[in-house]
This record gives structure tokens, sequence and C-alpha cells, in this order.
């Protein structure tokens, strides 16, 4: 510089992350680089980070962005937050969340009570309600068998649906379970201890092996469900 001072930047590596990218950088000490943010909007930033799918950059705009809405609005959001985590459960009977005891599939005069299938998690019954083809009823496992992540047969909602299953009106249970690794070893397991009861069949093959249903579209999910097969 013209009078005499140099810049000093203890790392060249660290200064020029910094400035790709300074977002990452909100939880650092204060007074550090992390002051760039006062400590009420640092604190939304890192917490819009936990998210699923919200890196730094998603989550700074989603704060600034509700720094800019009225009051009323964030209170708003605010309140259906505590709301939904206060209030939204499972069903006592197939385990997809519900804000009743029982949701409303399981309530459903017209749905088929002689069918049921089976799934691993809540978003799959969503991406299934959406083809509009299927008219049973669901069974959500809450997971499935990963004996590498601590998951077996006992973590999982077996019992209640062997109890479901041994119903003498129940006709068929498909079993649509995302074809994974853990998904095929969950659908085996779950086969063979099911056919002695009632007839089992898993949805087709319309899905890429390691895919999941919940980003599956809609026609996809229909021929699935149209070409599922005995076991």
């Amino acid at each position: 510089m013209e009078d005499g001072r140099r810049f000093h930047c203890p790392s060249a590596l660290g200064f020029y992350g910094y400035l790709l990218d300074p977002i990452s950088k909100i939880s650092l000490a204060p007074g550090g680089l992390g002051a760039i943010y006062t400590p009420p909007l640092a604190r939304l930033i890192e917490q819009l980070q936990r998210l699923p799918s919200v890196g730094p950059k998603t989550a700074q705009r989603l704060a600034l962005h509700l720094l800019k809405r009225p009051d009323a609005e964030v209170e708003n959001l605010a309140q259906a937050l505590l709301d939904a985590k206060k209030r939204v459960g499972q069903c006592q009977v197939c385990f997809h969340l519900s804000a009743e005891p029982v949701c409303d599939i399981c309530r459903h005069p017209q749905r088929d009570n002689s069918v049921i299938c089976v799934v691993s998690d809540p978003r799959d019954v969503i991406a299934l309600e959406k083809t509009r083809e299927f008219r049973g009823k669901y069974h959500v496992l809450g997971g499935v068998i990963s004996p590498m992540d601590g998951i077996g047969p006992e973590q999982l909602t077996i019992q209640p649906l062997l109890h479901r299953v041994s119903q003498p009106e129940i006709a068929e249970v498909i079993l649509a379970i995302s074809p994974s690794v853990e998904g095929e070893t969950t659908t085996l397991y779950l086969g063979k201890l099911l056919q002695p009861f009632t007839k089992v069949t898993r949805i087709a093959f319309g899905l890429p092996m390691g895919g999941d249903l919940e980003y599956a579209d809609e026609v996809t999910l229909a021929r699935a469900l149209e070409g599922r097969r005995e076991l």
C-alpha cells in the first residue's frame, strides 16, 4: 500500500476460501469472520442449514427473505412449525403421519380393507397416493432392515403388521419398498414372514435400482403397481 502498510493474511488458501464461501464461516467466534452477520441472523442461518438439502447459500437466501416478510407472516410460519411438531404423530393402525389417533386413510369408508400396501416411510404413502391407483390401506414400517445402521426387525413396525395380516379379511399384501440393498433385504424377509397368512406381491421393477419411491413420477409408480407380481 502507498503508506507503507501491508495487508496481512495468515493463509492465502484461507483467504481465498473465505472469498469463495464466506457463508460457511458464520459459526466462527465473535470478532472473526462470523461478525459479517449479526448474532440473531447467524443463528437463523445456522438453524436453516440443518434442514435437508439446504446449504449455506440457500440458508442465507431463506433467512434474508424471512427478514423482509411482514411480522404476521413470519409468526404464522413459526406457529405452523410448532403446531405440526406438537400435533402430528403416528396413526395407531398404519403408522402413517396423522394428527388424530387413526389417520384419514384408515378411517375412509371407501378404502379396500382387504389389501395392505407396505412401505418404509410416510413419504412413500404420499407418493403412491398421488398416483390415484391404489385404493387399499397402508402400513408404514418406519425404515428398512439395515444391520450396518443397527436397524433390525425389532426396530420396525413388523409385529403390528403381522397382527393386521393375520385377520381373515386380508386378501393381499403388496410390498412397495424401494429396491435398494436394504430394501431388498426387507422385502425378502417380509415375504417369507407373511406368505403363510395371505397372498404377498411386490410392485414391479419400474423403478431404478437404488432409487426412492419419493422421487418417482406418478406414471412410473402407477405402472409399477399395475405390474406387481407374487413372490
